[in-house]
């Protein structure tokens, strides 16, 4: 697993409250209430800060990880993005997880498990499985209530 570079639990806090207001944006055009962020963790700028738009957009990869993490190659210069954290409201889906690897991310921070799908320790658990060639520290459980809720009054209200 990769090394968890110190996170102050106070600024953990204030990312989720972007990624929160994040995901509140989703719903504007029906899209589930996930949100993300990219941080840089030297100085804890953030870098990107996306939503899901996968009913916008009618794009299935359109989650807010993805789009966050593309966008915040973008402002780097490089899909290299060590020395960032990702913050999300959902625990990230397999191919969530993958791509976070992939950027070789060294920490997520989520709010709400996901055991239907999440793939850093609910269902699966990319981030410390030997046989990938990266891994990633989870910090589980940050606004975790209020994550859920969002979702839960969403698919209240589809119902």
């Amino acid at each position: 697993m990769a090394d968890r570079p110190p996170l102050d639990p106070a600024a953990l806090d204030a990312w989720m409250g972007i990624a929160l207001e994040e995901a509140r944006a989703a719903t504007d055009h029906g899209d589930v209430p996930i949100g993300a962020v990219v941080v840089r963790t030297a100085d804890g700028a953030v870098i990107a800060r996306r939503h899901n738009e996968r009913e916008r957009t009618g794009d299935p990869t359109a989650h807010a990880e993805v789009l966050a993490l593309r966008d915040a190659a973008a402002a780097t210069g490089s899909w290299r993005l060590d020395g960032h954290v990702l913050v999300v409201t959902l625990e990230p889906c397999p191919m969530c997880a993958g791509a976070t690897l992939a950027a070789r991310i060294p920490v997520v921070a989520f709010g709400a498990a996901d055991p239907k799908a999440g793939a850093l320790g609910s269902l699966y658990h990319f981030g410390s499985d030997p046989r990938l060639n990266h891994g990633c520290a989870v910090v589980d459980g940050v606004r975790a209530a209020e994550a859920a809720a969002l979702l839960q009054d969403f698919f209240a209200d589809r119902r």
